[in-house]
């Protein structure tokens, strides 16, 4: 591959099965879609966490969770794993952010040259209370979906000026006679489930798709998802009608979204730089929307651990769809072949591959992992996807198996079924190959614990509260203590 420059445009829990590209009959994501018929789209693609800080360090550095201990929001990037920003600058490339970062500080070395009005964790602690893994205080979540609507946020003020910031990098840039790298994140659309007016209001009018299962008598009835209903008090079911204004109002938010990409991308092509520049979009994870009787990430269902993933620019194949499975953990070599940049030895046994390449090659069986050690579980839960199953692992709980060919919306847990107890077994196996599932879930609780003791112990951790949403740069975080 020819040397390009490389945008990276990421976003923050876009469900992958809201955007028009990915099938989706009703939401508006020109921008997108036009992306994805320009280069390739990956059918296949997960996250390595689904929740904020782990995927995001996982994203940073091309490993796993387990393998860098970045656990849960408790527990932000610190540069102390270096990642593909770090090998980038090393060999002499320009590599910019704009945007959330959700690292812990600007003190510390993230890789990048120069992070432009960068989000990073509240206090560099982020969620202490996420630390607190047993015998945890519940949190009241039902709130955020109730208040969904119309109307004005920090989030959709911030993107704005993301996209402002972006343009005017790449007008500053265009004369660069050497490869840059530019990490654009934008942090819609993550809750606040608030859309600008007109947006809401047309699609609060339109016949929406609700998400699999989201009806009280069709949520799986799977020891991990009843904890997680009560975790977050989602086992009181909402009303219909209160999940079509959420389910509005994120629809809203995904054009506002794509939206602001398109301004990114048309200053691309004013600055004439479109032909010689390589693009990634995808998101850090996906959202629920009241699939499961859930609402936001957490879970290894489709909705959460998915990922919108769409490659483009030179050499990339047009109006291609690949279903071989991809992580974000393949971005690191990625971004590093897009603009020429050699690997480096301490990164041989990184487990990612081109996401160049394999968009070149035919589909192929591929095992990708993602890992939960966060808010909302009792016990790790792990998941590893090939091109025909998905297999979850829930420690010291029953695990579960989805044919994602014959069922893709999940419907059907095959683990139930003693037929398929041995296909389990070998799932099982696979994993076991890649990890012990019971050492790293206690690696990551003694890990938690310790950090609890370090920051005064439970009660102190407890009574700082928690906050739903990461504030944007200058806004001051809402605690919560229920």
């Amino acid at each position: 591959m020819k040397p390009t420059n490389l945008l990276f445009i990421l976003s923050d829990q876009h469900n992958a099965g809201v955007t028009g590209c990915y099938g989706n009959p009703v939401v508006q994501t020109p921008t997108l879609d036009a992306l994805a018929n320009q280069g390739t789209r990956f059918e296949c693609a997960y996250t390595p966490s689904p929740i904020c800080v782990p995927a995001r360090a996982a994203l940073a550095t091309g490993r796993y969770v387990h393998q860098i201990g970045y656990w849960e929001n408790a527990t932000p990037y610190d540069g102390a794993v270096p990642g593909w920003g770090h090998r980038l600058r090393e060999n002499g490339f320009r590599v910019d952010s704009i945007g959330k970062l959700h690292f812990r500080s600007a003190a510390d070395d993230n890789g990048f040259d120069q992070s432009h009005d960068a989000l990073y964790v509240v206090d560099g602690l982020g969620d202490l209370l996420s630390a607190i893994r047993d015998d945890v205080p519940f949190r009241n979540a039902r709130p955020g979906v109730e208040a969904a609507g119309g109307g004005d946020s920090t989030y959709l003020q911030y993107d704005a000026r993301i996209a402002d910031q972006a343009r005017q990098w790449l007008t500053e840039h265009q004369d660069d006679e050497q490869p840059w790298a530019l990490f654009v994140s934008f942090v819609l659309p993550h809750p606040p489930y608030m859309a600008p007016p007109h947006l809401y209001e047309r699609y609060l009018a339109m016949d929406l798709p609700f998400p699999a299962q989201w009806r009280p008598e069709d949520w799986p009835q799977h020891p991990a998802m009843d904890y997680m209903r009560r975790f977050f008090s989602f086992d009181e079911p909402f009303a219909e009608d209160t999940i079509h204004r959420l389910l509005a109002a994120y629809y809203g938010m995904c054009t506002y979204l794509d939206e602001q990409i398109g301004r990114v991308l048309d200053a691309l092509q004013t600055t004439r730089m479109a032909a010689n520049t390589r693009i990634i979009y995808s998101s850090d994870h996906g959202e629920h929307l009241g699939g499961r009787g859930i609402f936001g990430k957490f879970s290894m269902y489709e909705e959460s651990a998915r990922v919108p993933l769409i490659i483009a620019g030179p050499d990339v194949p047009a109006a291609k769809v690949v279903r071989t499975p991809v992580s974000l953990v393949d971005c690191h070599p990625t971004i590093l072949e897009a603009v020429g940049c050699p690997p480096a030895e301490a990164d041989a046994d990184l487990p990612g591959q081109s996401l160049w390449q394999i968009a070149q090659a035919d589909d192929t069986d591929r095992v990708v992992l993602s890992e939960y050690h966060a808010v909302g579980t009792e016990q790790a839960s792990f998941m590893l996807r090939d091109r025909r199953y998905k297999y979850m692992h829930h420690v010291d709980k029953t695990p579960q198996l989805f044919d994602m060919q014959a069922d893709p919306d999940e419907l059907v847990d095959l683990a139930q079924d003693a037929a398929h107890e041995g296909l389990c077994q070998t799932y099982e196996r696979k994993l076991r190959t890649l990890l012990d599932p019971d050492a790293v879930n206690a690696q990551a609780k003694a890990d938690q614990a310790e950090k609890v003791r370090q920051h005064g112990g439970r009660e102190a951790v407890i009574a700082r509260g928690f906050f739903q949403n990461s504030p944007v740069p200058g806004e001051k975080p809402r605690f919560s203590r229920h």
